[in-house]
């Protein structure tokens, strides 16, 4: 199950930093690593700092976005050590661990870490489902991305090997590509009913996004909601035509299951 978890790394400045961290999730266990736009890489710096754990660069996933690192996760955990406008569900890096790991044995799970300097950005914490802090001095609370990861790889490792995690059933959940079908369904609704103005649409939109997203419905409670959207939208005379939003939104998800 640990193969389904990644850690994420956002336009990581210093290659020395992801090299360190290749080794240090290779220590506990985690093989699964992408790289949102990093800054330079590959480099012979993160190949000298990984040390034994060059195959986990080697197979590195590189991606441009970090929607492109997650869509097929059902579960997001951002890293942050700071109070966000969007606020979700915090947990330390221990509960971190043992929320991953019964929901790792079926279904993608990804942790996210920002960059050196800045940590993640308002629109990226958005797009997690959970907050995950780690527990330092108050005087001097800094971690090295590094260490950071490591903190958290060991605590994913150790609750790995409470055989109770493992077996603890969870629900079965929707990707974040499936969540994302599913706000721009919802916005289009409330946009063709004028239940929010598109040249004034406030932050109901946000709001509601950050509601969904702290509240996970489960992929069958995502499809009653779908069933819902559309049941709006045909009583609205929404669904006409052929271009609309609905049609756009099934043509999408049919695309998705042939690829599937």
């Amino acid at each position: 199950m640990l193969s389904n978890i990644r850690i994420v790394l956002i336009n990581t400045f210093h290659p020395g930093n992801v090299g360190a961290i290749a080794r240090a999730m290779k220590n506990m266990g985690l093989t699964n690593l992408y790289l949102v736009d990093p800054n330079d890489y590959p480099s012979e710096e993160a190949t000298s700092r990984a040390a034994g754990a060059v195959d986990l660069l080697e197979n590195a996933t590189i991606v441009p976005t970090l929607e492109d690192a997650i869509a097929d996760c059902s579960l997001v955990i951002g890293t942050s050590a700071r109070h966000r406008t969007f606020q979700l569900p915090i947990m330390n890096a221990r509960e971190c661990a043992e929320s991953v790991i019964p929901e790792a044995v079926d279904h993608n799970v990804a942790i996210v870490f920002g960059r050196e300097t800045t940590g993640l950005l308002n629109e990226e914490i958005a797009q997690c489902h959970r907050q995950v802090y780690i527990d330092a001095n108050d005087e001097y609370p800094v971690l090295n991305i590094s260490q950071a990861v490591q903190i958290v790889a060991y605590e994913i490792w150790m609750a790995n090997q409470n055989k109770g995690f493992q077996q603890k059933e969870t629900s079965e959940y929707p990707r974040k590509k499936d969540m994302d079908l599913f706000y721009e369904h919802l916005e289009e609704t409330l946009y063709g009913i004028n239940f929010v103005i598109r040249s004034h649409p406030g932050k109901v939109l946000d709001k509601l996004h950050r509601f969904f997203n702290r509240s996970r419905p489960e992929k069958q409670e995502l499809g009653i909601l779908r069933g819902v959207l559309a049941a709006v939208q045909r009583e609205a005379g929404l669904t006409e035509a052929n271009n609309h939003p609905e049609k756009k939104v099934k043509d999408a998800l049919k695309e998705n299951a042939k690829k599937e």
